[in-house]
């Protein structure tokens, strides 16, 4: 059968909906890899395609066996690939080797023995018949009747209601986050819908400033990103670059704090090699906050909160992984 291309449903950044909606409101651990639309027509194939509508099922050869899972029974269904910790928490630089290999079978399939994936699937769009117009609770329902689970796929269950103790409980065990779904939402292809709420688990800490890169265009003359690390046993540990969360006014402020401290010398205890880079002197302690940490202890997503004047470098203590 052919089956319809069907766009995924994005969610709006957001918070908890209104504790008197609560119970009109569905929640999902929100997950952290690659989103994907699973196409089953019902005669044991299956085809994975990303958000970008790219086919990728050859970058995943252990999920293949997911198309007999419904005999022949067509049906598209949401999800996302997830490359598990050995917590069993989505790790997306784990995934990051597995992504891309799309036309690279035979490189795949070795991945695939050492880093394996996993499919959270969380919605259908279409089982025999369009389903985007029904209601998600009615949907979820009818994923849920079918059983889906196997050795590299599952359908985690969804709470309704109760949404401030399950975004705590993803905060408890380092996951994501939360994304909430009202029961009467229908599936819009390819919209970032309102009736879909993703709020992501940050972070703060306070970083040193070690560097910065200069920014270009309207940024000209100003600082585009800095580059921030953490103490670490006596040792300035480089920990990323951060790029967003100033003001114009803020970053000219910073900006001459900066020329106060250059320096020739890399601060860091190892270089980073960032090409481009200005040096400084650690001497600035700031707050940023960022969703996770990558392996190598570098933040993912940083966003600076407010420079730390009360802090000198010495009293930021590294919370390095």
């Amino acid at each position: 059968m052919r089956l319809p291309l069907i766009a995924p449903m994005l969610a709006t950044p957001g918070n908890l909906p209104p504790a008197g909606q609560d119970a009109r409101w569905a929640y999902e651990t929100k997950q952290d890899g690659q989103r994907v639309v699973v196409y089953l027509p019902g005669d044991g194939g299956l085809e994975l395609r990303a958000r970008s509508g790219e086919v990728v099922t050859g970058a995943y050869p252990e999920l293949l066996a997911l198309g007999g899972a419904l005999g022949r029974t067509p049906a598209v269904l949401d999800g996302e690939v997830v490359a598990p910790d050995e917590r069993g928490r989505g790790d997306f630089q784990r995934l990051q080797s597995r992504m891309g290999l799309a036309h690279s079978p035979a490189l795949a399939a070795r991945r695939a023995e050492h880093t394996p994936v996993h499919l959270v699937l969380f919605d259908v769009m279409f089982l025999r018949s369009d389903l985007t117009a029904l209601p998600y609770s009615r949907r979820r329902s009818q994923l849920e009747a079918l059983a889906l689970a196997g050795p590299y796929w599952s359908t985690p269950g969804a709470v309704v209601g109760h949404g401030a103790q399950a975004l705590e409980v993803t905060r408890e065990n380092g996951l994501e986050g939360l994304v909430c779904k009202r029961l009467d939402s229908v599936y819009e292809p390819g919209v970032r819908s309102r009736y879909w709420i993703k709020i992501r688990n940050v972070r703060a800490v306070d970083v040193i400033v070690g560097g910065w890169l200069p920014g270009q265009g309207r940024l000209s003359g100003l600082p585009g990103a800095l580059l921030v690390g953490q103490r670490d046993a006596g040792r300035l540990c480089y920990v990323g670059r951060v790029g967003t969360g100033w003001t114009e006014a803020g970053r000219a402020a910073l900006a001459e704090l900066l020329r106060a401290v250059e320096t020739r010398v890399c601060p860091f205890d190892r270089d980073p090699r960032v090409p481009g880079a200005r040096w400084v002197l650690p001497r600035l302690v700031g707050e940023v906050r960022y969703s996770t940490r990558t392996r190598a202890g570098l933040l993912r997503q940083p966003s600076w909160l407010r420079l730390r004047p009360d802090l000198a470098p010495e009293d930021s203590a590294a919370d390095l992984p």
